[in-house]
């Protein structure tokens, strides 16, 4: 498990992070203080308080190739 702080404060930047996560296989949730939601669930971000950081939590040992496809959105 790995975790990986973001900051998601644009619709655009919304959408091209859960393009961006359901091309992965594994388990991907966002955690905002006490909720958690699939990563890959647009409607459960948006139900996310957005105007603080996330967490991204990776259930997988292989995360490499999603570190780097989330740089652009970590804080």
């Amino acid at each position: 498990m790995k975790v990986i702080p973001i900051q998601l404060t644009q619709v655009s930047q919304v959408r091209d992070f859960v393009n961006l996560t359901v091309k992965y296989p594994f388990d991907i949730d966002l955690v905002s203080g006490r909720y958690t939601v699939d990563a890959k669930s647009l409607l459960g971000i948006y139900s996310l308080d957005l105007s603080n950081p996330l967490k991204v939590v990776i259930y997988s040992d292989d995360t490499a190739q999603l570190e780097a496809d989330l740089a652009p959105f970590t804080v």
